[in-house]
C-alpha cells in the first residue's frame, strides 16, 4: 500500500521540511543564467520553492492535488514562476526540454518496472548540456545506471553517492 501523501499535503504545512541540502549546493554553484526545471514529484515544493527564488523557472508535477495547490498558493504569494501541474508521474509527458530534471526521493514509490519506465521517458527531455538530479534509495541506483547507460545520448556522472545521482547530458 502506498503512502497517502495528497491527505498528508491536505493537513499539514511543509510537511516534508526543508528543501534537500544536496541540491540546494547544486543550485548555488549551477552559475549561468535562469534555467527551466522540472521538478517530478514536487509534493508541496519543498524543492521546486528555492529553485524559483533563485530566478530559474520551475514545472513542478505531482499526483496530489493538495501538494500542487499549496506548491502554486507559495509560488503566488512570493511571486515565483512555477507551473503546477497534478498528473501521475507514470503516463505524465513533460512539456518540451529542461536544463535540469530534478527526481527527489520520488521514483522508490514505483513498482520496479515503472521507475525505470519513468526514468527513460524522463530523460527524453533534458536538452543538450542539461542535468538530471535524483535522490531515491541506494538500492535502486544500478537500475538508474542501466537507464542511462542504454541511452542514445550521452552522459557524464557528476555525483554518485549516498543514494544521490546527477548526470549531465553531454
Amino acid at each position: 500500500m502506498t503512502y497517502d501523501y495528497d491527505k498528508l499535503y491536505g493537513s499539514t504545512p511543509q510537511a516534508l521540511g526543508q528543501p534537500t541540502q544536496v541540491f540546494r549546493d547544486f543550485f548555488d554553484q549551477l552559475g549561468g543564467g535562469p534555467v527551466r526545471v522540472l521538478d517530478v514529484g514536487c509534493g508541496q515544493g519543498r524543492d521546486a520553492l528555492f529553485i524559483a527564488a533563485l530566478g530559474h523557472s520551475v514545472v513542478g508535477v505531482d499526483l496530489s492535488a493538495n501538494g500542487v495547490r499549496d506548491l502554486i498558493n507559495a509560488a503566488r504569494a512570493e511571486n515565483l514562476q512555477i507551473q503546477g501541474i497534478v498528473a501521475d508521474i507514470v503516463t505524465y509527458v513533460p512539456p518540451g526540454e529542461f536544463e535540469v530534471i530534478l527526481i527527489d526521493r520520488t521514483l522508490h514509490m514505483l513498482s520496479k518496472t515503472e521507475r525505470l519506465a519513468v526514468l527513460e521517458r524522463l530523460i527524453c527531455h533534458v536538452a543538450d548540456g542539461g542535468w538530471v538530479l535524483i535522490a531515491d534509495e541506494r538500492s535502486n541506483l544500478p537500475g538508474f545506471r542501466d537507464v542511462f547507460a542504454a541511452s542514445a545520448a550521452d552522459w557524464t556522472t557528476e555525483l554518485d553517492m549516498r543514494g544521490y545521482l546527477f548526470l549531465r547530458k553531454s
